[in-house]
């Protein structure tokens, strides 16, 4: 019994292990964007590209890694994805255009996919119902709160070693990952399937796409992931540009959400299993569309408070919403973990880089971008509050 806990307590580190990977290196050198643009001679506009081109390549593979994790086991699946992430992150710490840097950085959201994929896999094949939904809180809790915390180490790496630094540590971090898989994960014997063809797989997409609930929520976890993600993109351009903070000052305001979001994520299964997964969708949707009027009537009085005290609060609606929502996508096939997990990922992931992307290009201010993303979320909340809730929602 003890053995067989410590191995449940081992792959759940090592599932969280794989999952930091991609949030990390989502905006690890959100920082040294200056200096990044001084070295390859790029304003640093044109380095917002290099997250939104990760995003997007993170879901896409997903698409890709998922059936291929369940037809071939999770360690093959991880080992590749950790060694394109490697390779990735040595190719920008070389980098010497900006074109090499946006190929880089795309392949490397390749990479990420496949770990994203095979922690969420390895979450529904070694526990039971219960214990998943919780797994799965946790393991989005820190695909949202990495993003944020991040920066905080990106500051001191590129302070203490440059700019570069921030790659190298990035490629020393899925070596260290890649050692612990190695040593410690077993395949079951359920999950290679080689009698079984791929394309069957991919036509399951198909059948899942079919289903309103998966659909629902899988939109609404791509909605909230782009609200999370406008402002990462855009915050440091509005602080440090327009309010005028030092990066220091900055870093701190970072730090300061990510608190936010972890203690979220942390309470967020507590509050599902005293309210119910609907409920707590229900109130983290009034918070997030709440904080973007609140963004309207704050952000203009260019104070970091008059930003930041939204997105605190905004912060946990986002956890109030990807938690539950993402429980209830993945809970609908668990025969099937690895395709519904591929599925769900590129729907968030790409979703919410395209998303953002468009947004972008409206060329509207920051505080009205990052409401608007608050804002789309609109509609759900109308479904939940309304008659047709039941259709999105499987009885709990």
């Amino acid at each position: 019994m003890k053995t067989h806990r410590n191995h449940s307590i081992m792959l759940a580190s090592i599932s969280m292990a794989l999952i930091v990977l991609s949030p990390l290196a989502i905006d690890i050198y959100l920082p040294a964007f200056n200096d990044i643009a001084s070295s390859l001679k790029v304003e640093q506009s044109n380095l917002q590209a290099s997250i939104t081109f990760f995003m997007i390549s993170l879901g896409i593979g997903q698409l890709i890694v998922g059936p291929l994790s369940d037809k071939y086991g999770r360690k093959p699946i991880a080992f590749f994805g950790i060694c394109v992430y490697m390779v990735s992150s040595i190719v920008v710490y070389y980098a010497q255009s900006i074109d090499v840097l946006l190929t880089a950085r795309f392949m490397q959201g390749f990479g990420a996919s496949a770990t994203t994929v095979v922690a969420f896999a390895l979450v529904k094949d070694n526990f039971n119902a219960s214990q998943s939904s919780h797994m799965i809180s946790y393991l989005n809790g820190a695909m949202a709160s990495v993003p944020a915390l991040a920066p905080t180490l990106g500051h001191w790496l590129t302070v203490n070693f440059g700019w570069r630094s921030n790659f190298a540590f990035l490629a020393l971090c899925s070596l260290v990952v890649g050692i612990l898989v190695w040593r410690f994960v077993r395949e079951l014997p359920q999950v290679k399937q080689k009698h079984q063809p791929v394309t069957s797989d991919f036509q399951s997409f198909i059948t899942i796409l079919k289903m309103p609930i998966f659909l629902f929520h899988a939109s609404l976890c791509a909605l909230t992931t782009s609200a999370v993600l406008a402002y990462i993109t855009s915050a440091p351009i509005w602080l440090v540009s327009n309010i005028g903070l030092e990066a220091s000052e900055f870093t701190f305001w970072f730090t300061v959400n990510a608190v936010i979001n972890i203690v979220a994520y942390i309470v967020t299964p507590l509050a599902i299993n005293k309210l119910g997964r609907r409920n707590v969708l229900r109130l983290g949707l009034a918070l997030t569309i709440t904080s973007g009027i609140l963004l309207q009537a704050l952000a203009y009085n260019l104070t970091a408070w008059g930003f930041m005290l939204p997105i605190f609060i905004a912060s946990i609606g986002f956890a109030c919403i990807i938690a539950p929502s993402a429980a209830q996508a993945l809970s609908l096939y668990p025969t099937k973990a690895g395709t519904v997990a591929a599925l769900l990922g590129f729907i968030q992931l790409s979703g919410s880089g395209l998303v953002t992307w468009v947004t972008q290009t409206l060329n509207i201010n920051i505080p009205d971008l990052v409401t608007l993303h608050m804002w789309l979320l609109i509609p759900a909340c109308v479904v939940l509050f309304g008659r047709h809730r039941n259709y999105v929602f499987q009885a709990e």
